[in-house]
């Protein structure tokens, strides 16, 4: 007799059925692996039957799928759709497994077979067939395909077209250019994403006069003004057309001093203290005869915008800090460590590595720097020159560095952004060079920017409520700089951004006098890239805001800037100008030593003590004023490694359920739990006992909440997400793989300086 349960098969048959029925006898269909393409994205080469390597240790969960190569991206699209992960950004441009062609530092091709390996550039030839992609990405992930079973031709154009799109010839030919032109004509006439172009609290841009002018006002700089003699970059390709000098230059004396600076360069007006110092920055003056002659002009003018007319100093941070090429070979270094080098973080090596990187010691550097001029400005009110070679590195990370330490409106997220835009953007920062998107000159590559997000960084980890945004923030911008779609981080200068964007518009047939804010935006219009779900992740539940309430013994106290003491028993109504415009004896900011490293720990009273010491022990034996003056401790205990930017593609370093994302998940919780509560205190109406309605059990729509963790119901589950890791809101999963090579090991290839095989291979390599 036979049983009721159905028979177990012994084999598992992988052929599809055979078809009897003639009505039915169609193949079944074949999923079409289509990519996502932008307008104006177009398909250059592709290869099926590719698996990307999502681990060294083993292939079985590598998913297969089909590996194109776009003008805009390299793509790979699996035949299979995981699972939506909650634990990563999803991006609206790019899809989880898109890398940006711009975001691409080396393409390796491997052949196992033969033992053969290149680094591939644009127009080259590969001899042999690749069995191996391996991709090293500007944002440290290490993607890898393998060609089992894949067409070797196919596997071995696709390599070349990855490579070849890679290295564009112009800048015009990033993919950027094409893609606003086509959706600003779908989008004309509309709203562009759904924000109104310069309209509200959007970024100010520092275009136009009435940018500066309202920062002019803001910082009640009223000895300075708005000066036009650059506009159509008349005087300087590298200026902004419209910059801030002392009200006692004339126009006229600009120009003639601007043919002494290099670039002809001249002074930048950057940030006014209430008290009347002002931060300044400024070129080299290239002829030495008329050295004396420039300066001693430049400081009385700055002199007279001060309210008490006090003196001026010069810092030379050619002098006093590491250059870019340093910068760079730490960034390297650090790097190599961190991701290409195989993970050991619990082993004394691996620490003690880190260190001699000199990244972090580079990190102190500065900090400890900018904090010597915020004692300049705040301590002794006097106003402060930044003096730069080019006055385009250096002095755009320490600028706005000081501007942060002094002023809590540039911790605020759109406040920020300003500056960065005033100091880095307009202020005439090399970002085509110092990326180098079009792969040219490596000696012009330096992470200048991404060294300033560290500090920012390593003040948010010291003051976490004093700032709006999160880490999660800056780790998104750092890699916005490898999205060519937007115009803040492709050009070197203001002139170079006026001129090609001039061209694309006539290219598009763009009437003329558009905005070009509308039809190339920059970067800070987030809705491009992301949802408003997602940019709630930005906002930092432990901001204390401009007017926030805090509670101190039991008192509901209001933060507020309390006015400084001033550390000098020597200032003067007027200033001397001697040697580089310091008085006599006056500290010329010129050596390495740092007047905070030169603290006790302890910050106790010593004998003898420097004003500037005092300075230092009296703030930090206070309580930091999280809207007022914040100053960095910048000991090598106190700064540390920023993890989830280094860090988070490392599945070794991923921890599950850990990492300060927890912290943040449940002060998100009650943060929008408290609102949810205002907001319902806001729409009781109640005059009478006998006629109460009820509060709205709701709080604000889900869509207008800050917080991107909402408020947890009694009946939730107290422990943290599963899908929550040290490396949220990214995820390791598929991002590094690294591979142990045959013969010379893959970081011969990436150690040190860059080694870019553009003509030549390894030894063993026959081409």
């Amino acid at each position: 007799m036979f049983s009721g349960k159905p028979i177990k098969p012994t084999f598992k048959c992988y052929l599809p059925p055979v078809q009897t029925d003639v009505k039915k006898n169609i193949e079944p269909p074949i999923k079409k692996l289509d990519p996502k393409l932008l307008p104006g994205e177009i398909v250059v080469n592709e290869v099926n039957f590719v698996r990307k390597c999502i681990s060294a240790e083993s292939n079985q969960d590598d998913p297969w799928g089909k590996l194109i190569c776009t003008n805009f991206k390299v793509s790979f699209i699996p035949q299979e759709a995981p699972p939506k992960q909650k634990s990563q950004l999803s991006h609206l441009l790019l899809g989880e497994h898109d890398i940006p062609l711009t975001c691409l530092e080396q393409v390796v091709t491997v052949n196992d077979t033969k033992g053969k390996k290149k680094v591939l550039g644009s127009n080259q030839k590969l001899k042999f067939n690749p069995t191996e992609l391996i991709l090293y990405c500007k944002d440290l992930r290490i993607i890898r395909f393998c060609f089992d079973e894949a067409g070797p031709e196919s596997a071995r154009k696709v390599c070349l077209a990855i490579a070849h799109y890679s290295h564009p010839a112009d800048l015009q030919l990033l993919f950027g250019f094409e893609y606003q032109g086509r959706r600003y004509h779908e989008c004309k006439g509309d709203q562009v994403n759904g924000s109104t172009p310069r309209g509200g609290m959007q970024t100010p841009i520092f275009d136009r006069p009435s940018d500066w002018d309202r920062e002019i006002k803001r910082t009640s700089a009223s000895e300075w003004r708005v000066c036009s003699i650059n506009e159509s970059y008349a005087i300087s390709p590298s200026l902004p057309e419209y910059i801030v000098v002392p009200v006692s230059l004339a126009d006229q004396d600009l120009k003639q001093y601007s043919l002494y600076f290099t670039d002809r360069r001249i002074p930048l007006w950057c940030w006014n203290h209430p008290s009347g110092s002002a931060l300044v920055r400024m070129a080299c003056i290239v002829d030495p005869l008329h050295q004396r002659k420039i300066d001693q002009r430049i400081f009385t003018a700055i002199t007279k915008s001060h309210t008490q007319r006090s003196e001026v100093i010069r810092s030379d941070l050619d002098k006093c800090l590491p250059n870019i090429q340093d910068i760079q070979s730490a960034f390297v270094k650090v790097r190599q460590i961190c991701v290409l080098d195989p993970f050991e973080e619990s082993e004394e090596r691996w620490l003690s590595s880190i260190d001699n990187s000199r990244w972090l010691e580079y990190i102190r550097a500065f900090l400890k720097h900018s904090a010597e001029i915020v004692y300049y400005l705040e301590g002794k009110n006097v106003s402060v020159i930044l003096q730069e070679e080019e006055d385009r590195d250096l002095n755009c990370v320490v600028s706005s560095l000081v501007q942060l330490m002094l002023d809590p409106h540039y911790r605020s997220l759109i406040g920020f952004q300003s500056l960065v835009q005033k100091e880095w953007v307009m202020a005439g920062h090399r970002f085509l060079d110092r990326c180098n998107h079009l792969k040219k000159n490596y000696k012009e590559e330096s992470p200048l920017f991404m060294l300033f997000l560290d500090c920012v960084w390593q003040m948010m980890n010291q003051y976490p409520a004093a700032f709006e945004f999160t880490e999660a923030y800056l780790t998104v911008l750092s890699d916005s700089m490898w999205i060519p779609l937007f115009s803040t981080f492709l050009f070197s200068s203001p002139k170079q951004r006026a001129q090609h964007l001039m061209d694309f518009a006539k290219n598009k047939a763009i009437p003329q006098g558009e905005d070009q804010v509308v039809y190339f935006p920059p970067v800070w219009e987030w809705s491009q890239q992301f949802s408003i779900k997602d940019q709630t992740l930005f906002n930092n539940p432990m901001y204390v805001g401009k007017g926030a309430a805090c509670v101190q013994n039991g008192e509901v106290k209001t933060f507020r800037r309390t006015k400084q003491k001033t550390y000098s028993s020597t200032l003067r109504g007027t200033a001397t100008l001697m040697r580089n415009g310091l008085k006599e004896g006056e500290d010329t900011l010129t050596r390495r030593g740092s007047l905070v490293s030169e603290l006790k720990s302890e910050f106790s009273a010593v004998k003898d003590e420097s004003p500037s010491e005092r300075f230092f022990r009296d703030w930090f034996s206070r309580p930091a004023d999280q809207q007022g003056l914040l100053i960095p401790l910048s000991m090598p205990s106190h700064v540390a490694l920023w993890k989830l930017f280094f860090l988070r593609w490392v599945p070794e370093a991923c921890i599950p359920r850990g990492g300060p994302i927890t912290a943040y998940h449940k002060l998100s919780q009650l943060v929008d739990e408290i609102e949810i509560l205002q907001s319902q205190l806001r729409q009781y109406k109640g005059p009478s006992p006998g006629n109460t309605p009820l509060p709205s059990p709701s709080g604000p729509p889900s869509d207008q909440r800050r917080m991107y963790f909402k408020a947890s119901y009694p009946d939730d589950p107290a422990t943290t997400p599963d899908f929550l890791t040290s490396s949220f809101p990214f995820t390791p999963v598929g991002n590094l793989c690294r591979r142990s090579v045959y013969g010379t090991p893959i970081s011969k290839f990436l150690n040190g300086a860059r080694i870019w095989l553009s003509t030549e291979t390894l030894a063993n390599d026959t081409v």
